[in-house]
């Protein structure tokens, strides 16, 4: 397994990008990942945990003959944090379209199998509206479209004024383990959500807020009738954020054909981290590896 780190700009913003494959990188289907709002990429998509199998999602898609990207969007990780403002879902588009001419440049890559999650998949689901050229297959896991029927976000409107106060809100342990304890907790293993927060606050110990704002005042950021990419809409069966009528009605206006809508059993939010990550990576892989239809009305 081959890990290599990449850099590129937008504008005078720094961005890392990180990549995995086998053997060599050329040749190969390219798998995008986009992280959500309160955890960089590298902590969400190649995650080691001993003992567990598999863990990095990175390293199985690599296994199974992909190259594999993830990037930081800005504000997160080892991007740059130095400007003062809140890191929304269109800045993380921004981002995602900054990492693809990079990719494109460095790896002669033009279209990508892009995954996102939570407001990642706001992110991902934005740049596939900006750019469906780059865009050859989508998935949007913990998606939300309008915020209708979203426990989650109920809640979190609460704290509206909070996060418009400040571009950056801290967290912590606690705050870590609240994502796997507000849905329904007994999805998760405690050592797994552990290594998932030790990865986490080892590179920030505050996140913007902008995605935050975004999904609490700002719904709908994407229009669906112009996605016009194949795409797959998953949700996790107790997932909180993603209400189903609400992901049901955007699925609907999907204008490709070749769409799919899934419903993870056993699963709440951060997909990966769960018990039944596995059948997470089996929805994503064999969604990414279906053949475009030979006929199309």
């Amino acid at each position: 397994m081959i890990g290599k780190e990449h850099w590129t700009t937008k504008g005078d913003v720094r961005l890392f990008m990180w990549e995995k494959y086998v053997g060599s990188p050329e040749g190969k289907p390219a798998a995008l990942f986009v992280h959500g709002s309160s955890m960089a990429s590298q902590p969400t998509f190649d995650l080691t945990v001993p003992g567990r199998p598999h863990s990095s999602v990175m390293d199985w898609f690599a296994e199974h003959g992909f190259t594999c990207w993830s990037v930081d969007m800005e504000g997160y990780g080892r991007s740059d944090k130095k400007r003062d403002i809140t890191c929304d879902i269109p800045n993380g588009a921004d981002d995602l379209a900054a990492a693809t001419d990079y990719i494109l440049k460095t790896r002669g890559i033009q279209s990508f199998l892009v995954y996102g999650i939570s407001s990642g998949a706001l992110r991902a689901a934005l740049f596939a509206q900006n750019h469906p050229d780059r865009v050859a297959r989508l998935a949007l896991d913990a998606f939300v479209w309008t915020g209708e029927g979203s426990p989650t976000l109920e809640q979190r409107r609460k704290k509206l004024p909070q996060f418009l106060a400040s571009k950056r809100r801290p967290i912590d342990r606690a705050f870590v383990y609240s994502i796997f304890e507000r849905d329904h907790p007994d999805c998760a293993e405690k050592r797994v959500v552990d290594a998932f927060a030790d990865a986490i606050l080892s590179l920030d110990d505050s996140m913007p807020n902008g995605t935050y704002i975004d999904m609490c005042s700002k719904l709908p950021i994407v229009d669906p009738e112009k996605i016009t990419v194949p795409t797959i809409v998953m949700r996790g069966q107790f997932d909180g954020i993603a209400g189903f009528e609400d992901l049901m009605k955007f699925f609907d206006k999907l204008p490709n054909p070749d769409k799919q809508f899934t419903v993870m059993s056993g699963i709440s939010h951060a997909s990966f981290q769960q018990k039944n990550y596995m059948l997470v990576y089996h929805i994503l892989h064999s969604w990414f590896t279906q053949p475009d239809p030979a006929y199309k009305a």
